[in-house]
């Protein structure tokens, strides 16, 4: 038992549930809501940008980019640009105005600027839809890795993912999120790094990776037959098929652009971290800074997808590692390929690190939705007035509840891809909160009547393409339909507000505080 336990994939895992363990109980005074839900915006620059990092570079970067590169060659690598432009335009247009306008939840902005209930129902509805699209391929990446590496069931690794983090946010709340996201970004960097060095010394240098990409052109053959240590390994190659929503087509590749681009501004799990920050100076920095962590990040997983492809193309890694990549797909090229680079202590660290990005991205997710039940819609509409105890306890509960529900989630997309499900979320979030923030943010024309207009005509845009797409001419057909659905939401609601005409009245104040330089509220 000893013996086992000290194997690296066990070790290293072991040491990173203790480290949040320890970092969560050390975290769990939550006195007050701004302590739970944003940390009683306390967090610098620093430990806020690597908690963005954390929070933004998810399972489906640290697994899935890698993943994507892997099936579709060098094309792969346009899905990472898309990130950075994002983040890019997060950074410029949204992260001071957030932080100066202060508030606990994403729906907080929506009910204050147009001082509206029924802005902020629909609002928490939105939260809920973009978090469950973007928490499942979090539990598939978690419980694909538990299943391949340790032998358990699928099942099991949903159930086990998403105990761990009822007790890592409820007990922790946002300060106890934080410390830990932060923390398990650079895990996961050093983990990259690790791999890259390994593959450098390894052989793979930028001349063999460029031969690599001329000589795989998307899908592997039907069958193939590869001879690692004097064993036969045979696969289907309708198990590459999985990353088949990348299409490199020019409009394809634009609706991609758009919907992931523009869906960064609509997260809610990344707005709300611009609560945190002490000012908004501070909130600029932090954006920036995750900026440069994620572009870092992009540039090694696409250089490890390609470096996982030349291990699969020539078949001298170990049948057990060529197997790992047959079974596992497009979603386990990473741990796979550490393996082939660095044996079971490079692996042990990769696991790891996929854990720390299950967790850092779930744990975001569930603040976010906690406040958006808690905060936006028990506290809100309550017929007494609550204590600040009541609306920490309130959170709780309805985090223990989202674990449940995030838990079936996970359980009904066993055999997607992270990559394509993290998409469909952006894609929610471009037809939404984007719209609204951008629109919210900078246009003094936006009503009540256009915001809510946008968000139920771009939520149900967006579920009609996601879902139903196929009852319409192949053309539109997109398996990511920004370039669709993110215009009919900013759409809705310019055309609405103008045929409203009933602006805020308060709207020239509000524009004074999101864009006043003075208004750096502590």
């Amino acid at each position: 038992m000893i013996q086992t336990l000290l194997e690296p994939k066990y070790l290293f895992t072991i040491i990173l549930l203790g480290t949040i363990v320890f970092i969560t109980y050390a975290s769990k005074r939550n006195e007050s809501a701004s302590d739970f839900f944003v940390g009683g915006r306390q967090f610098g620059w620093f430990t806020n940008g690597s908690a963005i990092g954390g929070d933004y570079l998810s399972a489906a970067t640290f697994l899935g980019l890698a993943g994507l590169t892997f099936a579709v060659g060098y094309d792969g690598a346009f899905y990472t640009f898309s990130f950075s432009i994002g983040l890019t335009l997060l950074a410029v247009f949204i992260a001071g105005p957030l932080r100066r306008f202060g508030a606990y939840t994403v729906a907080d902005f929506v009910a204050y600027r147009f001082h509206s209930k029924r802005a902020r129902i629909i609002a928490v509805i939105v939260v809920l839809a973009i978090s469950g699209f973007y928490a499942a391929p979090q539990l598939l990446g978690a419980a694909k890795i538990l299943s391949m590496f340790f032998g358990t069931s699928y099942e099991f690794g949903i159930i086990f993912t998403s105990v761990v983090m009822i007790f890592y946010v409820g007990v922790g709340g946002m300060k106890g999120t934080t410390i830990n996201q932060a923390l398990e970004l650079w895990i996961r960097l050093g983990a990259f790094i690790l791999m890259v060095a390994a593959a450098v010394w390894g052989g793979f240098n930028y001349q063999k990776i460029l031969t690599t990409i001329g000589e795989f052109s998307g899908t592997v053959a039907n069958t193939a037959q590869f001879t690692a240590d004097g064993k036969d390994v045979e696969f289907d190659g309708k198990s590459w098929t999985t990353a088949g929503f990348f299409n490199p087509n020019f409009w394809h590749s634009a609706s991609m652009l758009i919907g992931l681009a523009l869906g960064t501004l609509g997260l809610p799990h990344i707005l709300l971290r611009f609560y945190t920050n002490p000012s908004a100076k501070a909130a600029r920095k932090s954006a920036l800074m995750a900026i440069g962590i994620a572009s870092l990040f992009f540039f090694f997983a696409i250089y490890l997808g390609v470096v996982g492809r030349a291990v699969f193309l020539e078949g001298n890694a170990s049948a057990e590692v060529m197997q790992n990549l047959i079974n596992g797909g497009d979603n386990m090229v990473v741990p796979s390929t550490a393996e082939a680079l660095g044996g079971p202590w490079l692996l042990g660290l990769v696991i790891a690190g996929a854990f720390a990005a299950v967790f850092s991205n779930l744990s975001g997710l569930f603040i976010a939705s906690s406040g958006a039940i808690a905060h936006d819609l028990y506290a809100t509409f309550t017929k007494r007035e609550l204590t600040q105890r009541q609306r920490v306890l309130a959170a709780k509960v309805a985090i223990v509840f989202l674990g449940i529900s995030y838990g079936i989630l996970g359980l009904l997309v066993k055999d997607a891809s992270i990559g394509h499900l993290v998409a469909l979320a952006f894609t929610v979030g471009a037809s939404t909160f984007a719209p609204i923030f951008i629109l919210g943010i900078w246009w003094r024309g936006i009503t009540e009547k256009g915001a809510i207009a946008g968000l139920v005509i771009g939520l149900l845009a967006s579920m009609f393409m996601i879902f139903f797409s196929s009852v319409l001419p192949e053309a539109l057909q997109f398996r990511v339909p920004g370039i669709i659905t993110v215009p009919i939401g900013f759409l809705a609601i310019y055309i609405v507000s103008k045929l409203d005409g009933k602006v805020p009245a308060d709207v020239n104040a509000f524009m004074r505080k999101v864009h006043s330089k003075e208004t750096d509220l502590a």
